[in-house]
């Protein structure tokens, strides 16, 4: 969920009000049509280690391509545009942020994944078409850099509310919430947590506490974001950064020498959960072999696999969540949701007006 694979951290996805396509991904817009090859559209963050594809592709007797179309919002939007004549068979990466404007304009067929009834709960949806496998959830939060906080004896940020205070003017950076998906993730969350009536005053504040916006979560993490090992090589100057709370154990992990602490927190109170759909794309070319990979996706060795390549939950009862995620990431105990019909009557006007407040 976010640029995921560290390039990954955490998520992951970007959006609905793209007004344009930029680039289309490593697969380029060539087609594969052998029967025995299956194709995944997916943001620029898929990830899976070597055996686990290996060993689904052995069994199943399907070789796997992967066409990575940059963020999650501008593979939806790519999807959308070439739903006639898909480049794939299955895509992946649509988020809750996204899901109603794919549902809505038909990109996908329905299909019900082995394994859909380990899905937890709180991740189902579309229940009574199963257009959709869910397949990873995770938090977007500010994520703070210690250091800076430490050296300047300043308590981090932990709410909403806290990021428009004074003390913390010019520090945070996040994401357009137009053209990324943990910016618009961001914003949701501050809908939820003000309501329709307030949140458009708290951006105002925000913005007057000099809160800088970019394109997307990788210039903002690795760029702009003080406490990032890729930001502080950069110079990036804001301590603060809207990304996801499995961020800090991906900068454990991907240490040279790994640290005793996470260099980097999360403000708890300023969490958006986030979950993550795959699904048969309705004119896919090989829907056989697309439903075996979304058998795939939900398989108890996919699961257990995909935290520490894509820095995501797993949605499946049971499967494993490593100690890191458990020590350094663990998700929100009271995130902000909201309801997906609520997402999808109010987004693209909520964009409309953020952009209006925030960007002009």
């Amino acid at each position: 969920m976010h640029t995921k694979t560290f390039v990954a951290v955490a998520a992951g996805l970007c959006l609905a009000a793209l007004p344009a396509l930029t680039g289309c991904g490593s697969g380029g817009t060539v087609k594969a049509t052998d029967a025995k090859t299956v194709t995944l559209v997916s943001h620029d963050s898929w990830a899976v280690s070597k055996n686990v594809l290996e060993d689904f592709e052995k069994r199943s007797g399907y070789k796997v391509r992967v066409l990575k179309d940059g963020d999650a919002g501008q593979a939806v939007n790519k999807a959308l545009l070439t739903k006639d004549d898909p480049q794939g068979d299955v895509l992946f990466g649509v988020d809750n942020t996204l899901l109603s404007r794919a549902l809505d304009n038909g990109l996908f067929q329905p299909y019900r994944a082995k394994g859909s009834a380990l899905v937890l709960p709180p991740y189902r949806v579309d229940q009574d078409k199963h257009r959709v496998t869910p397949v990873d959830t995770g938090d977007i939060c500010v994520n703070y850099d210690k250091a800076y906080f430490s050296e300047h004896k300043l308590t981090p940020p932990r709410t909403f509310a806290d990021l428009a205070d004074p003390r913390y003017k010019n520090l945070l950076v996040t994401e357009n919430a137009a053209t990324s998906s943990p910016g618009l993730g961001f914003l949701l969350g501050s809908a939820a947590k003000f309501g329709d009536d307030r949140w458009p005053d708290y951006w105002k504040k925000l913005k007057a506490n000099g809160v800088k916006v970019v394109d997307g979560w990788e210039q903002a993490y690795y760029q702009e974001f003080s406490g990032s090992s890729e930001g502080r090589k950069a110079g990036g100057d804001r301590p603060l950064v809207v990304s996801y709370a499995s961020s800090p154990p991906a900068e454990v992990i991907y240490a040279k020498k790994r640290p005793a602490t996470a260099p980097t927190g999360v403000s708890a109170g300023t969490c958006f959960r986030q979950t993550e759909y795959a699904g048969l794309l309705s004119n896919a070319r090989n829907a056989k072999g697309g439903k075996a990979l979304l058998d795939f996706l939900l398989t108890r060795e996919f699961q257990d696999d995909m935290p520490l390549n894509m820095f995501v939950y797993p949605v499946r009862k049971g499967a494993q969540v490593p100690p890191e995620f458990v020590k350094y990431g663990p998700q929100a105990k009271d995130p902000q949701i909201l309801a997906p019909d609520k997402i999808a009557a109010d987004r693209d006007q909520w964009v409309k007006t953020w952009t209006s407040l925030v960007l002009k």
